[in-house]
């Protein structure tokens, strides 16, 4: 009588049902947030939408603040990815409030250093989103921040999605009146661009 009962709970423990929804946490600033936009059509929204679509169960929280820089994700971290369960996976989307204050890229650098070695310390994966610098700021700023991404992605092992705003960014139609900020379009078209990232990324 115990092992057919035993042999049941044993199965639904390995079933798909009973597996624990898949927390992923999008730590970043005002691109993450949603900064301009209509509740519901923010980033981490439309991720949420996108990837319930493709059958994956998680639950996306968003844990950006508009106006951060690489600093501040720095000092929420421990915040954002604290509680239960421990996230399956980060994604550290910062740097672009960096550029808009012309910080120094060793800086930006040591920052999201900090963050994805916590995240490797914690055993908690990370996808990093990269940003890309103007080139107003100069040649060799320009070169030294576009560095930082694919520099910490080899380090760390991490994936790498290479341009948060790619496709959209100097793009009218995409952006709000800023020029700065995605409009609803400019969003959909980046959730259509990283779900894969972000689906692969879930089955490490």
């Amino acid at each position: 009588m115990l092992r057919p009962l035993l042999a049941a709970a044993l199965c639904f423990l390995a079933s798909p049902a009973a597996a624990e929804t898949a927390r992923v946490v999008a730590l970043g600033d005002s691109l993450t947030a949603g900064y301009g936009l209509q509740q519901g059509e923010d980033f981490v929204s439309q991720l949420q939408k996108s990837l319930t679509a493709e059958g994956l169960d998680v639950k996306l929280e968003n844990a950006g603040v508009s106006g951060d820089t690489s600093a501040g994700g720095k000092s929420r971290l421990e915040w954002a990815i604290g509680g239960e369960p421990k996230p399956r996976l980060v994604i550290v989307a910062l740097g672009g409030n960096d550029l808009l204050r012309g910080i120094e890229p060793k800086v930006t650098y040591d920052n999201l250093d900090f963050i994805l070695k916590t995240l490797k310390d914690k055993e908690i994966p990370a996808l990093l989103v990269g940003m890309k610098s103007p080139t107003n700021l100069g040649p060799f700023y320009q070169k030294k921040f576009d560095r930082i991404y694919p520099n910490l992605a080899d380090e760390y092992d991490v994936p790498l999605y290479p341009f948060f705003l790619d496709g959209v960014a100097m793009v009218p139609s995409m952006n709000q009146d800023d020029g700065i900020h995605p409009n609803i379009e400019g969003v959909r078209l980046i959730v259509k661009n990283i779900t894969p990232e972000i689906k692969d990324a879930l089955k490490d």
